[in-house]
Order: C-alpha cells, then structure tokens, then sequence
C-alpha cells in the first residue's frame, strides 16, 4: 500500500521533471576536447597579431607632414583631421563594460543560467575569433587613423606604431561581437519571446555608438568602423550558429575517410540533413 501511495505521488512529478530538463536543454552542442583548443588557438593567433602591431612603424615628423586629406577616399574624406579626447573616452566606456554586461545580462534567463558554462565558453570563443581576426589585420595594414590629417594629438601619438592601426575598427568590432552574441543567444534560448525584437535592436545600437564616437575621436574612418561592425555582428553570430546541434538546426556537419572502389583514399566533411 505504501508503495503504491508512493508511486502515485511520484506520477506527477514526472511530467514537471520533463519538462523542466526540457526548458533548460541547450540549443549548442560543444566538446572540451574540440572546443578548447580552438579558443586557445585563436588567442595564440590574437597574440602574433599582436606582435605584428608592436612591429610596425609609426610616421616620422616628414611623414607627418607629407599627409594629405585628398588622398582619402571621398567616402571617408569628411573625418579626415577628427580628433576629441572625450569621444574617446566615450567609446572606452562603452566598449569596455559591453564586454561584462553582454554576458552578465544572458544569466539573469533561467535556462541560460543553467548552461551558463557553456555559454561562456562560447563567449570566450567568439571574443578569441574576433581579436584574431582584428589584430591580424591591424598588424599587416598600414592605414592612418583621421586625426593624423590635423594637428591635434599630441606628438607621441602622432608618431606611435598605433596609428597606423585605423582599419579596421577594433573597438566597434569588439563591442559588436560582445551584443550580437549575447542576443543570438538569447534568440536560441526563447525562440517564442516576443523580447528578441528589442534584444536585437539594443544588441545592434551600442557598437553603432561605438562607432560614432570612434569616428568622432579622430580613430577610424567611416568604412574602418563599417568593416569592423561587420566583421564582430558576424563573428558574435556565427560562433553560436555554428555550435547549434542537429536536432534544432537539421544539419550536422562530421568528418568522413575512407577508401574508394579504385583503392584511393579520400577524407572531408559530411554535411546532412534530417527530413
């Protein structure tokens, strides 16, 4: 009799526990085995850029002086002298906090806290492949930031390897990854919230205002700050994208080998789709 008292207290319960695990199940599937190693090397790829930085050269005072606004594009001419230690500073605190707020804001969603791990292992990821792709091109580029064609700076910075480093954006790329992937995390979490709207729109405001005041300081050009917007919206995209497990996609992607009917051996990558 108690058992079976017990059974019927238990029977409840047992569609709540279902759809509990079922609430807080992930939409990304990831593997520490796979995943670290990726993030670790793209901050070793982030550190070479890096180094590549701390070698370039800046302009010397004849340099300086041979700098020319009509040999800007008409597209970014109208920047071209920029400069305002406030804009800076305005755009150092945004950028800067983003990178905490992002995240810090998906843990207030009870199923994201409950992988809140992994969420942030991606988040690392996309951090990583967005510094990567920003110092890589910082360090092989020689483009002078705007505030080079007037004569507001400061000699120091004039002459510094770090303003050569105008393409592209780093500031708006990071603080567009940052947004981007804490909003398409939150899309994959609810996907029947009538909130993404607005997360979306938030997630796509600050880094345009990193941007402008970038642009306003006299640190990059109009179409440094596009490119850079892109490049983080997309890297704060895909990584999560990326990571989506087949059953919510449809698509899984595994490497394939093996040997053909003629002997020769072959390997790539299997991408299918459940019907």
């Amino acid at each position: 009799m108690r058992k079976r008292f017990a059974l019927l207290l238990a029977l409840p319960l047992l569609p709540l526990s279902s759809a509990q695990a079922q609430r807080n199940a992930s939409p990304y599937h990831t593997r520490f085995a796979v995943d670290a190693p990726v993030t670790l090397g793209l901050g070793a790829l982030s550190g070479v850029g890096l180094l590549l930085i701390s070698k370039k050269d800046g302009l010397d005072q004849a340099g300086l002086a041979a700098l020319n606004k009509q040999d800007v594009p008409k597209f970014d001419r109208f920047s071209a002298g920029n400069y305002s230690a406030g804009a800076q500073t305005a755009s150092d605190l945004i950028v800067y906090p983003s990178l905490l707020i992002a995240p810090g804001l998906l843990a207030l969603s009870n199923n994201i806290r409950a992988n809140y791990g992994q969420v942030l292992g991606l988040y690392l990821q996309t951090m990583a492949a967005s510094n990567a792709t920003f110092t890589l091109t910082a360090g092989n580029v020689y483009r002078y930031r705007p505030f080079l064609y007037g004569t507001e700076g400061g000699t120091d910075k004039r002459t510094s390897n770090i303003s050569t480093n105008s393409f592209f954006a780093g500031h708006t790329a990071n603080t567009a990854a940052a947004t981007f992937f804490a909003a398409k995390v939150y899309h994959d979490f609810h996907p029947g919230s009538a909130a993404r709207p607005f997360v979306w729109g938030a997630a796509a405001l600050v880094p345009a205002a990193t941007g402008y005041f970038r642009l306003k300081a006299g640190k990059h050009f109009l179409s440094d700050n596009i490119v850079g917007y892109t490049v983080g919206a997309a890297v704060g995209i895909l990584v999560p994208q990326l990571h989506k497990t087949a059953a919510r996609t449809g698509y899984s992607v595994a490497p394939v080998q093996g040997l053909n009917v003629n002997g020769y051996a072959y390997s790539g990558l299997s991408l299918t789709k459940r019907l």
